[in-house]
């Protein structure tokens, strides 16, 4: 063995020496001026707080009493012209020596006594503003890591989590102009790596308490929330967002943090218990869920946040593993997948929430399910969005029915329409009523124009149309909100014959739910679904059913309707209650319809199921029966679109019944003309100038024509039919073009 020159061993000897005295020396020096470096500090914090956001620090005393402890008193801070925001009584706080050596400050201990963080937001006015104020611009525009941000961010965090904690009497209130909220930490305690705590809130309203496993220096959290004798309850929330919530008990934990190849990996667990939740955009009642949570494992990088697909959803029986990704730069990616595997079916239906759908409680089934979700939109190209939406079934049979029937719509049934959740008067659909109208005795112009309008391929699809649903999805992305639909007839169906006509998130999925089992388990033919559709389906105020909606606008059965009273019908079919305003006081269209009777009805020729009308299809002979045109309120056309163009469940439209102008006394007498009418005539004549009209007639023209291709049925097309057809309805725009301008100049 080879032994080392004591030669080497001395001035090896000598080095370390030397720089332990050094250290000592420095050491000394450091210690000994450590008071005037703690004040030096506290000026720098000060005329910073000041400079950089408008802060008055202030500090009673502070003072070293140990090698790495400083005690403060009497600490307050106060934003210029604003509330108090903070002050604390009494703060001792230590730091762990070895890595203060490297520049980071962890805590080991904390000391607070008698401290209050008052958060104020009056009169628009908040005390806290400070902390979103952007910093000035640069010029250097330094792309962010978000992944080492993130890893940075965690660390600090970590960092300020002392290993032993002592903490009495801290109260956090906020206040704005409305109401005020307080939580009073009582006392707070970490030792040995156990968290302990009792919360005062709203002066004894509850008590919570946060508890468990603390080891911020290990990463390693397990913490729980929860209330004494009661639920945890946030009022707060509830009056600012209509949001109800409150649960037993809230955990999270988190396990493991990595950050290596330019990502950060975030391992943790978030639960709660009998969570309740109410808010009027997703339920109108409380929805109850006893056990869910999440193995979350969040991955961050350089551009992208994504909940990994290792991660799993728990949801009482039933597990799911999702996939989300935010990519920000440099185009914002959106991504979303859902897979649940194979899973026993009465588990699904058992784990659903209580109060989310209440039709489907009771039910009894066998069999597996399966359900996939792909959602991929790229914020640069929406209208190449993915949209891939399947449950799958393996032996998949339903055994018996709980709350909702859903055969009953195969015989007789009584139908109880509701509007604004209050009953109305209620129909026998079957032969015994006699407005209702079997399917073959509806005349084929119907039931053509409302599928091409409604449902293209209603026949061919099994209750779903994904290319609608993925344009409406790039339709509802690009206008910012939910503009589009796309429910077809067996979901309207739905809607109509099991579920109240509330837009909530819970009832749309239910709605899908059910359209799914009844068209995968051959419950209805779609003849039989086609047929209760148009006998219950609203058509105007108070009329439901086509034999109803035949009668009342045009005095004649449903089996002798023409194209053009078809398509009139077809087109009120999303706004019934606004049917009226299609008409003008003399019973005929208004002009604003023309460009949809074009498009509904070459859509109609297209597949042959009319014949090519240069006229309109029928446009110029649909009439109202006369005895309704005297409840046609006089508005411009102007207003008369807007109306025809909401929806009801977005405006409620009073029908105005314009009174019937009876002569006075002397003209009776006198056999004199009403002076009055004369004078309001030259304004609707100014109204309805040609010109005007020609050139609003043509925009609507043009902008029908470009909504054309979302109605064209895409189902078992190649690209060169669909190119055709959308060429052919080109071609007939500039056509009705032409003939709109033609006919101006005649």
């Amino acid at each position: 063995m080879h032994r080392l020159n004591p030669k080497y061993i001395r001035i090896a000897g000598i080095v370390i020496v030397s720089l332990f005295i050094v250290l000592l020396i420095g050491g000394y020096i450091a210690y000994s001026k450590r008071g005037a470096l703690l004040q030096h500090a506290i000026e720098n914090a000060k005329t910073k707080a000041k400079k950089d956001y408008n802060l008055d620090l202030k500090i009673g005393s502070a003072h070293f009493t140990g090698l790495s402890t400083v005690a403060f008193t009497d600490i307050s801070i106060v934003p210029y012209q604003r509330d108090s925001l903070l002050s604390i009584k009494q703060f001792v706080v230590s730091v762990k020596i070895w890595p203060l050596l490297f520049g980071n400050v962890k805590l080991a201990d904390v000391n607070l006594q008698n401290g209050h963080l008052n958060l104020t937001d009056v009169n628009h006015i908040k005390n806290f503003d400070f902390l979103f104020k952007k910093k000035k611009d640069t010029t250097d525009k330094t792309k962010v890591d978000l992944s080492q941000l993130s890893n940075n961010l965690i660390n600090q965090v970590l960092y300020k989590i002392p290993d032993d904690l002592t903490l009495n009497n801290f109260l956090i209130s906020f206040t704005n102009d409305s109401s005020n909220f307080k939580l009073l930490t009582q006392a707070a305690l970490i030792k040995n790596g156990q968290l302990t705590s009792t919360i005062n809130v709203n002066n004894g309203a509850a008590i919570w308490h946060v508890a468990g496993r603390m080891h911020p220096s290990d990463k390693n959290i397990d913490i729980k929330l929860y209330a004494d004798g009661k639920k945890v309850e946030l009022p707060y929330i509830e009056r600012r967002y209509h949001l109800k919530i409150n649960f037993d008990t809230l955990s999270t934990r988190l396990s493991k943090v990595e950050h290596s190849s330019g990502e950060t990996r975030i391992y943790g667990y978030w639960g709660v218990k009998n969570l309740l939740i109410n808010q009027p955009g997703l339920s109108s009642s409380n929805i109850v869920i006893p056990t869910a949570g999440i193995d979350a494992n969040v991955f961050v990088g350089e551009n992208y946040v994504s909940v990994d697909s290792s991660s799993v959803i728990h949801l009482k029986k039933i597990t799911a593993h999702p996939y989300i990704k935010y990519t920000l730069n440099p185009v914002k990616i959106y991504e979303l997948k859902v897979n649940t595997g194979w899973l026993d079916a009465q588990d699904l239906f058992n784990s659903f929430p209580s109060g989310m759908f209440d039709s489907l409680e009771g039910i009894q089934v066998a069999g597996k399910l399966n359900y996939n979700l792909n959602i991929f939109l790229n914020a640069a190209h929406p209208d190449d969005v993915v949209f891939d939406s399947r449950l799958s079934k393996n032996d998949f049979r339903i055994i018996s029915y709980g709350k909702l029937n859903l055969t009953r719509l195969n015989g007789v049934f009584t139908y109880i329409p509701y509007e604004k959740g209050k009953p109305m008067q209620s129909r026998l659909i079957g032969p015994a009523n006699p407005d209702f109208t079997p399917l073959d005795e509806i005349s084929p112009n119907l039931r053509n124009a409302v599928m091409t309008a409604e449902d293209p391929s209603f026949y061919r699809n099994h209750g779903f149309v994904e290319e609608s649903i993925r344009k409406s999805l790039a339709t509802d992305f690009k206008e910012k909100k939910f503009k589009r639909g796309g429910s077809t007839i067996s979901m309207q169906l739905v809607k109509n014959a099991f579920l109240s006509r509330e837009k909530t998130l819970t009832r749309k999925i239910e709605e899908i739910l059910i359209v799914w089992m009844i068209e995968n388990n051959n419950i209805m033919t779609k003849d039989r679904m086609l047929e209760v559709y148009f006998n219950i389906i609203e058509w105007g105020r108070n009329i439901y059913g086509i034999g109803e909606a035949s009668h009342y606008y045009f005095g004649k059965a449903p089996s002798e309707l023409t194209i053009g009273e078809s398509i009139y019908l077809a087109s009120i079919v999303p706004h019934p209650k606004t049917g009226l305003y299609s008409f003008m006081p003399d019973g005929s269209l208004r002009p604003g319809l023309v460009g949809y009777f074009n498009l509904i009805g070459n859509l109609m020729a297209g597949h042959g199921q009319a014949q090519r009308d240069s006229s309109n299809y029928g446009f110029y002979t649909v009439h109202l029966k006369e005895s309704l045109r005297r409840q046609i309120a006089p508005v411009t056309p102007a207003v008369a679109d807007s109306l025809l163009n909401q929806n009801d469940d977005d405006v409620a439209v009073k029908m105005v019944t314009e009174p019937e102008k009876k002569p006075g006394f002397f003209q009776r007498l006198f056999g004199k003309k009403d002076t009055v009418a004369k004078k309001e005539a030259p304004k609707a004549l100014k109204t309805l100038d040609p010109k005007e009209k020609l050139k609003a007639d043509i925009e609507k023209l043009r902008d029908l024509e470009k909504k054309k291709e979302l109605l064209i049925d895409t189902a078992g097309k190649t690209k060169k039919e669909l190119r055709q057809e959308r060429r052919q309805l080109r071609n007939d725009e500039k056509d009705q073009e032409k003939a709109l301008k033609d006919a101006a100049n005649q």
